[in-house]
Parts: structure tokens; C-alpha cells; sequence
């Protein structure tokens, strides 16, 4: 099976948004997650937007994107992590 080429240049610093429930240390376990796929992450460098109701929190993390390989463990991890609904 042959790879299709990448529509993506790496290195290159690669947001990511992650939905959840509003609830306490949900930036902080994304911030874990994403750390462990890009050591060089800030987790002050996180944009929280609340929804309309404040009931979900969406969270865009920006990464320094290495390799395909790098995005789809790190989306696998987070989209696994029962804290998180969705990953984008």
C-alpha cells in the first residue's frame, strides 16, 4: 500500500481543536496528551472558546507537526481520552 503525498509541509506548527464538556482540568489533560507528541508544547498557548451555553469547551492547540505519523497518534490519543468528544 502506497501512502498518498502529503497536502502538508513539515515541519510546520499545525492547530488542532478539541471539543469536550466545560469541566475542571480539561485543558490541562489535553495539554498532557499533546505534550506527549510534541515535548516542546506551551500549554499557555491554548485558545478556550465556551459554547453559547457554556456546557463545551473547544480547544485549539497549535503543534509542531513533524510527520503524518506525529498528527495521526496525536489525534488517535486525544479522540480516545474520555475527557474528549472530538478532535479536529
Amino acid at each position: 500500500m502506497t501512502q498518498e503525498p502529503s497536502l502538508i509541509e513539515y515541519p510546520c506548527d499545525f492547530p488542532i481543536k478539541v471539543f469536550g464538556e466545560a469541566q475542571p482540568g480539561f485543558a490541562e489533560a489535553v495539554a498532557m496528551v499533546v505534550r506527549c507528541h510534541d515535548a516542546g508544547f506551551d500549554a499557555a498557548t491554548i485558545e478556550a472558546r465556551s459554547s453559547s451555553k457554556a456546557r463545551y469547551t473547544c480547544l485549539t492547540c497549535t503543534v509542531r507537526a513533524t510527520s503524518r505519523e506525529q498528527l495521526d497518534n496525536l489525534y488517535r490519543d486525544l479522540t480516545s481520552h474520555p475527557m474528549v468528544k472530538t478532535a479536529l
